[in-house]
C-alpha cells in the first residue's frame, strides 16, 4: 500500500509487478479503473489485478478521489479532475508507458477522457459496462445522482440495501457521505464532454457489455463509429459484469490485450 501526493491529492496506490514471463519488452502497463461511490482498487485487487501480473503484466490500481484510502476534498469531481488525477498520478510515478486503461463502469468514462486528453498516454481503452463521456451520458449522471431522494443510482442502492439487511453496509455509507458530503452529484453532470462522433479518441477500443444493461444498446454505434473497436455482450448478463463474470471478462480482455500487445504502434 501506497500513498503518492497529485496535487492537492494524497492517491492511494497498488501496483503489481509482472509475475510471469514478460508478456512484452518492457512489459506492458495496464491501469484498472474502478466505479463510482460503492467501488474502489479491492474490486480489481482480487480480480483482474493479479490475473493480469501472472501473465507478464506491470498492473496499477488505484482509488478514485473521494473513494477508499484516497482523500476526499469538498469539490472538484468533474470527469476532467478524475482525469487530471489518472494523468498526474502517471506522472508522479514517471510513467512514459502507452498504457492499457481498463475502466469498470464510471471508470471507463475516465479511462475515455484521458485517451481523448493525452492520446500519447493511452495504448487501449478497455471499458466495462460504460460509454464514452458525451452529452447523453452527462444526461444520465444527471438523472442518477441529482433529483427526488437523491436521484435513481441513489434509490436503487437503497431498494437493493432493503433486499437484504444483512448485506455489507459499509460501502454504501461510505458513498452516503460522499454524496453528503462533496460536491460529486452536482459536478459529474456539469463535465466536459465528447462530441458525439467520438474524434479524439483515436486509440483502440474494446467494450464489453452484459446483455441485460441498459448500456448494451450503444455497442453498435461504437463499432460503427470508431475505426479500432470490438464490443462484446454477455448474455443472461446485467450491469455487474465484473463481478458475476469475472473470469470470462478476464479471459475476453487478456485475449483483447495480446492481439494488441503485439501490434505495432503506428506513428502519428
Amino acid at each position: 500500500m501506497a500513498k503518492i501526493r497529485v496535487g492537492e491529492l494524497d492517491v492511494h496506490v497498488q501496483r503489481m509487478a509482472a509475475a510471469g514471463p514478460p508478456a512484452s519488452d518492457p512489459p506492458p502497463l495496464v491501469v484498472l479503473v474502478h466505479g463510482l461511490l460503492i467501488d474502489s482498487l479491492a474490486s480489481y485487487y482480487f480480480s483482474l489485478g493479479p490475473f493480469f501480473a501472472e501473465r507478464g503484466m506491470d498492473v496499477l490500481m488505484y482509488d478514485l478521489r473521494g473513494h477508499g484510502r484516497t482523500g476526499r476534498p469538498a469539490a472538484g469531481y468533474r470527469l476532467e479532475d478524475f482525469v487530471s488525477d489518472l494523468d498526474g498520478l502517471l506522472d508522479a510515478l514517471e510513467e512514459d508507458r502507452p498504457a492499457h486503461v481498463v475502466g469498470n463502469s464510471f471508470g471507463g468514462a475516465i479511462a475515455y477522457g484521458l485517451a481523448a486528453s493525452r492520446p500519447d498516454r493511452v495504448r487501449s481503452v478497455i471499458a466495462i459496462e460504460s460509454e464514452p463521456p458525451v452529452k447523453s451520458w452527462a444526461e444520465k449522471m444527471a438523472e442518477g445522482l441529482t433529483g427526488e431522494e437523491g436521484g435513481l443510482v441513489v434509490r436503487e442502492v437503497r431498494a437493493w440495501l432493503a433486499e437484504d439487511p444483512e448485506r455489507n453496509a459499509r460501502p454504501f455509507q461510505l458513498a452516503g457521505r460522499l454524496l453528503d458530503g462533496t460536491t460529486l452529484g452536482q459536478d459529474i453532470p456539469r463535465s466536459r464532454v465528447l462530441g458525439d462522433t467520438l474524434a479524439d479518441i483515436r486509440c483502440p477500443v474494446f467494450a464489453l457489455y452484459g446483455a441485460d444493461s441498459k448500456l448494451s444498446g450503444q455497442a453498435g454505434h461504437l463499432s460503427a463509429t470508431l475505426p479500432h473497436c470490438r464490443t462484446v455482450i454477455l448474455p443472461d448478463q446485467g450491469h455487474s459484469v465484473l463481478v458475476e463474470r469475472t473470469k470470462e471478462t478476464a479471459d475476453l480482455i487478456l485475449d483483447w490485450l495480446q492481439d494488441d500487445i503485439h501490434t505495432p504502434v503506428k506513428a502519428g
